[in-house]
């Protein structure tokens, strides 16, 4: 015998564990083998990775991953024994399972009767529920991995797949190999994104069960690029079309599994089980006579003798019939310019859906609109548009509204711009957002003075109060939507923890309340209020736009949309265009630890968290304890973690943003309530007990404020989040003396914009950062005598001084995101000595030149920097849908 034969190295290799008796078969990864389990006296089957694959992948990082797997208990999955590596063979090892599998079965009976074919796609479906549970995608569903034991099916392999992907990563992708069964794949895995989650293991499921019905895969070709390509067009099946005796419910859950888009498909494995049991369960397109009724119907009429009647019935039928409606289509979009999501409103399309236009980036790295003609393959930038967001057009789509925000955010002003490209022009000097140009020429838009809605002449003139803050109201209105058949306006107004949707009629003024938990309305020509529910979700209502009124309940459609009260990313043009982002999964942001080279490591693996809109952490004095804001169902509040690993407990539980948290001298916390009216800075006690101290309150909104070691001073920056007319310009410095002061004083008091106010240990000196040279930079002055002295600390920008404990450096970062280490001395007079960089700050840290707090903080040896790491960036996707009026009127009839 040749000892050089595979089967002959792996048995030697193997003596005294298993011994190979036969080969079984060979599939794309793996070749399975009969072996005996040495120790255990039972028959197993053993695999061994291809050669190729397994040069890719590698020992240590596929063992390594494969443990993920071995954990995994079901009744359908099929346990994974044992795995290792042998003279170079890398080997796994399952059960043996006296049967055969799905792919042997239906080669011999084609079809399976309807109900068995159901039931092993509910066990399998209940199998991937408890994997995906775990954080285990299989990849690799498909009748040869699905064998049938007793009549019971057990899924083999179970995240083999995963563990070969995740060792192999882009090297697998090089070679050739692919993981999945192309008849099988979803869209998503043929198209090679290395990120698929459960609803790539639903669709492909959905697949194998199409083939237990029909005898073949839903899409099949010639070739391998043939199927991919019927695969990524997505073109609806239906296994009732194809075999009369499907129930209405198991067709329609197979149509929605097989959706191009994972958005569409079902969120759960589970989900896929309860609809394949559930009579009332529809989907898609349904017909009231089976496809087969309907051919039997047809061959009787003309079998009959083709008589004149019949002739003139079917050609009076062909010549009266409506037109079919156009399919709907839905696409995903790739834009050249992001979409910036998270910062403001984003996009608008045109009336006739045929141009977004969105907030991109600029060239310097701003934010600026763009236009995507989706008869053109590229967006381009809509000149004079920079700092500008929130477009509306105009109602013969010829100009763009927005709001111009400005450097620094410092002013809000109303523009008009030629769609084609020109000189804008200012319509109103100061508003608050959401312009919405409605279809009777006003722009309506939410008032700074007011908090309600106001409106003006597209071509200028008075401006024209419509709403105004009722009580219980806890902030401004919102999100205005012209609607002429009503002669009214729809917005939007936080009310308790959640969002009301109101109408209010433009004759009388009189408001209705027509939803709770909604934002983004938009009334459509098919009689429908669309809107958006804080869980993401897009729902649909029967709408009387004349009288304004709900005629029916609403109806979720859409799941997983980008939520944020300010920034929904979704819009509806007038001829049923539908435009929307969604995620695939959620921002999770780390506590790292960041040594002065840069090298990362995190602090606590198993927690993360969402820190919101205003981002902001310090870290106690002893280095033991982070309070941190993280943001809540509707707000920020402000939470202590104990390092490393310890509790994570709540110091902030009120109905308004609470964040900007500072630690002080003698163990407490201070931090700002972000709230309507006098803004109020408070400190309180680090475990969160007793009462919380109010330290300062001012008629202008705090935002963010510190507490002198020595307890002896109170400084906080002043100012408001928007531009109002007749308030003081920038954001100011306020100072008082605890015990002698009764209200502050100006410290910094300029038409500049000032922020991040850091003390030094020794409470001398006063940094901060000022825009007073039309870029940021870090100042410092004496403390409190500030007219006394200024330096510059930063060259070429600078944000975010921080101190060192020692008070010998201050460190901060540069207008490239580079953390600089500034060398002082502070003897007679205060003297930069030199400054360094110490390293380049990835975007995967939470890092903003515009942050508003201190995203990161030192620690009590001054070596290594506190900062957040997001874990896993969201996959989102910008999804076109056209025609999809049609498909609303039949999910949501009026």
């Amino acid at each position: 015998m040749d000892e050089t034969a595979p089967t002959t190295r792996l048995n030697k290799a193997l003596e005294g564990r298993y011994r190979i008796e036969r080969e079984l078969g060979e599939g794309g990864m793996a070749t399975v083998s009969l072996a005996h389990d040495e120790r255990h006296k039972r028959a197993v089957a053993l695999k061994v990775l291809k050669p190729e694959l397994a040069a890719v992948v590698g020992a240590r990082r596929f063992l390594s991953e494969i443990e993920t797997t071995a954990g995994l208990q079901h009744p359908h999955i099929l346990p994974l024994f044992d795995s290792g590596e042998a003279d170079g063979f890398l080997f796994y090892v399952m059960p043996y399972v006296r049967g055969e599998t799905l792919r042997e079965r239906i080669d011999r009976e084609k079809q399976l009767p309807v109900d068995e074919a159901v039931a092993i796609a509910v066990a399998v479906a209940h199998a991937l529920q408890t994997a995906h549970e775990a954080g285990v995608v299989h990849r690799d569903i498909k009748p040869g991995n699905i064998l049938l034991s007793g009549g019971e099916p057990l899924v083999a392999d179970f995240g083999i797949a995963l563990a070969v992907g995740g060792a192999g990563g882009e090297r697998l992708t090089e070679t050739g190999l692919s993981i999945g069964t192309p008849h099988y794949m979803s869209p998503e895995q043929a198209t090679g994104d290395q990120v698929v989650g459960p609803p790539s293991d639903i669709f492909a499921l959905a697949g194998v069960l199409y083939e237990m019905l029909v005898g073949e895969p839903p899409y099949t070709g010639a070739t391998v690029q043939a199927i991919f390509a019927k695969l990524i067009q997505g073109a609806p099946v239906s296994a009732a079309a194809a075999r009369s005796s499907v129930p209405p419910n198991v067709d329609g859950a197979i149509r929605k599994a097989l959706e191009r888009l994972p958005a569409d498909r079902f969120r759960e494995a589970g989900d896929f089980a309860k609809a394949l049991v559930d009579p009332s369960f529809r989907h898609g397109e349904t017909a009231g006579v089976s496809p087969a009724v309907h051919r039997r119907w047809q061959a009787g009429v003309f079998a009959a003798g083709a008589t004149a009647v019949a002739l003139a019935l079917v050609s009076s039928w062909a010549l009266t019939r409506a037109p079919p409606p156009a399919p709907t289509h839905r696409l995903s979009v790739l834009l050249p310019e992001p979409l910036v999501v998270g910062r403001h409103g984003t996009m608008n399309l045109s009336r006739d859906g045929s141009i977004l236009v969105y907030e991109g980036t600029s060239e310097e790295g701003s934010h600026q609109l763009w236009v995507r003609r989706w008869s053109e393959s590229n967006a381009s930038p809509l000149p004079g548009t920079v700092t500008g967001f929130h477009p509306s057009f105009s109602p013969d789509d010829q100009e763009i509204a927005y709001v111009d925000i400005g450097p620094q955010g410092r002013g809000m002003r109303l523009m008009i711009t030629p769609l084609e490209g020109g000189v804008p022009r200012v319509l109103h000097e100061s508003i608050r957002g959401y312009p919405h140009w409605g279809g009777d020429g006003y722009v309506y838009y939410m008032d700074v003075e007011t908090g309600g809605i106001s409106r003006i002449p597209g071509d200028g003139g008075p401006v024209q109060r419509i709403t105004q803050r009722q009580e219980g109201d806890r902030g401004p209105h919102f999100n205005p939507y012209f609607v002429a058949e009503g002669n009214a306006i729809l917005f939007v107004v936080q009310v308790g923890d959640t969002w009301d949707i109101r109408s209010v009629k433009l004759s009388s003024g009189e408001v209705t309340t027509l939803v709770t938990g909604g934002v983004r309305p938009h009334v459509t020509s098919s009689g429908h209020l669309v809107y958006l529910t804080p869980s993401g979700e897009l729902t649909a209502a029967p709408f009387d736009a004349g009288k304004m009124q709900l005629t029916g309940a609403g109806v979720p459609l859409i799941r997983d949309i980008l939520f944020g009260v300010l920034y929904s990313p979704l819009v509806v043009s007038e001829n049923g265009t539908l435009v929307y982002a969604t995620a695939s999964t959620s921002r999770r942001y780390q506590a790292v630890w960041v040594d002065r080279d840069g090298t990362a490591s995190v602090i606590d693996s198993d927690w993360g968290f969402d820190p919101g809109g205003a981002p902001a952490l310090s870290l106690s004095p002893d280095g033991r304890q982070l309070a941190v804001s993280i943001r809540g169902v509707v707000v920020e509040d402000v939470w202590i973690k104990q390092l490393p690993q310890g509790p994570l407990t709540r110091l902030t539980a009120r109905s308004v943003p609470e964040t900007s948290p500072r630690w002080t001298g003698d163990g407490r916390v201070t931090y700002v309530a972000v709230q309507e009216g006098p803004g109020a800075l408070y400190a309180r006690s680090r475990d969160g007990t007793g009462s919380a101290e109010l330290l300062l309150a001012h008629e202008r909104q705090i935002l963010e404020g510190i507490l002198s070691d020595d307890g002896d001073w109170i400084i906080a920056r002043i100012g408001t989040h928007y531009s109002v007319a007749g308030a003081a310009p920038g954001r100011d410095v306020v100072a008082m003396r605890r015990g002698e002061d009764t209200v502050p004083t100006a410290l910094i008091a300029t038409d500049s914009y000032e922020q991040a106010i850091m003390l030094s240990p020794d409470g001398r000196w006063l940094a901060y950062q000022s825009d007073e040279t039309g870029r940021s930079e870090i100042y410092v002055r004496p403390f409190p005598d500030v007219g006394t002295g200024k330096w510059t600390v930063s060259v070429n920008g600078g944000v975010m001084p921080l101190w060192s404990r020692s008070g010998d450096r201050i460190f901060y970062v540069n207008a490239v995101n580079e953390m600089v280490e500034v060398r002082i001395s502070t003897g007679p007079s205060f003297t930069v000595q030199d400054r360094r960089i110490l390293f380049s700050i990835g975007p995967e840290f939470l890092m903003s030149q515009a942050a508003d707090h201190m995203l990161y903080d030192i620690s009590p040896d001054d070596e290594r920097f506190l900062m957040l790491r997001l874990e896993e960036r969201e996959t989102r996707e910008l999804i076109l849908v056209l025609n999809w009026f049609d498909e609303l009127e039949e999910r949501v009839p009026r």
